[in-house]
């Protein structure tokens, strides 16, 4: 992401239905190696654009969205995290508290798919199974540069009890439904029929653990205050 244009400003992306009442926050963080498009789904799902250009995330950026439906609405916390190795010794400190990761790969670069393990294990050191995950296939749009086949990564995600999705951030498909889909799994919002400020209806994917706890471990962040701080950081 480019630091002169950076996406994220939670004053003016929040979304909210006139008639909702916010009742539940959930903080969903995006893990994955450089380059494979994690602030490209993002801002997809948050602005419905996608530039093209490279502009890798330095540290750590957050922005927020609001789904709704009837009178309830779940606010999503996207929390986006850079892909480079210098910055991962800051990643746990953001897991601790998440309710959902998604460990994004590239469907065209057989090393970040061979590195979702990584990734899997500081989400589980820092959360153990207390956390919904989503592994997520990106750049569909490329099928004929395709190294990692769907099936083979549905195997993987059905054994490490995690969902799946593949989506094209550039074309924008399957991306919001991989957050519709997130928010009717969380607790409380089982098979209801959330939407987005697009009206995009929400479908359900795999089996979950309802009994999954997503109350916070380590520190507690709560207030607008606490995440404003943390937006760009670099420390």
């Amino acid at each position: 992401m480019n630091r002169s244009n950076a996406i994220f400003n939670s004053s003016e992306s929040q979304i909210y239905s006139s008639g909702s009442n916010l009742s539940q926050k959930f903080k969903l963080i995006f893990l994955g190696d450089q380059s494979v498009g994690k602030t490209s789904i993002i801002n997809r799902f948050i602005f419905d654009t996608f530039d093209g250009k490279d502009h890798p995330t330095v540290g750590i950026d957050f922005i927020s969205k609001t789904l709704y439906h009837d009178e309830k609405s779940v606010k999503l916390q996207l929390w986006d995290t850079a892909g480079q190795e210098r910055f991962r010794s800051l990643i746990p400190n953001y897991i601790r508290d998440s309710a959902v990761a998604l460990i994004v790969y590239d469907i065209t670069k057989e090393e970040s798919y061979n590195n979702i393990p990584r990734w899997l294990q500081d989400v589980r050191s820092e959360r153990g199974h207390d956390i919904v995950i989503v592994i997520v296939g990106n750049k569909t749009d490329l099928e004929r540069k395709r190294v990692i086949q769907r099936e083979a990564a549905e195997e993987f995600a059905r054994e490490h009890e995690t969902l799946f999705m593949e989506v094209s951030a550039k074309m924008g498909d399957n991306v919001n439904n991989l957050f519709q889909t997130i928010a009717s799994v969380l607790p409380g919002n089982e098979n209801r029929g959330f939407l987005t400020d697009n009206n995009f209806p929400m479908t359900s994917m795999m089996g979950l653990n309802q009994n999954i706890n997503l109350t916070n471990r380590g520190h507690e962040e709560d207030g607008e205050e606490v995440f404003e701080q943390k937006k760009n950081c670099q420390c």
